[in-house]
């Protein structure tokens, strides 16, 4: 069976960045608990739109309309199957209700409406 991913790319406000690693920290031991692979949580480094051949690709902070007030990252966790996925996601979203019942208004550290995430097949692996 195919190896599972869940990949997110989001936009973090510069000054924000310690608050959303010590979020990413925290997301990192649930998800490893209940049973994730791999967990990755990745800053950018290099986004600058690249010449492959005669093409040009997109830049990320086009993309996610991040502005240079912004950093934008690319996360993934790596499961064994979207059943797999499934199961630990469902494990940790009961912990996060349960530990964070209290936490009325809570202001993410990230803008959620440059946040895109997906679910993903792998296919080739190496």
């Amino acid at each position: 069976m195919a190896k599972y991913v869940d990949g997110f790319v989001l936009v973090v406000p510069k000054g924000k960045e310690a608050e959303y690693e010590e979020m990413a920290k925290m997301g990192r031991e649930s998800w490893m608990k209940h049973g994730a692979l791999q967990y990755f949580e990745c800053r950018g480094d290099d986004l600058e739109q690249q010449e492959m051949g005669d093409q040009k690709s997109r830049a990320y902070k086009e993309m996610t309309g991040a502005s240079d007030d912004d950093n934008v990252w690319f996360s993934f966790i790596v499961f064994e199957s979207k059943a797999h996925r499934d199961e630990v996601n469902a494990k940790v979203m009961a912990e996060m209700d349960e530990s964070y019942s209290d936490q009325v208004g809570f202001e993410m550290p990230n803008d959620m409406r440059k946040m895109a995430y997906g679910g993903f097949e792998v296919a080739v692996e190496g």
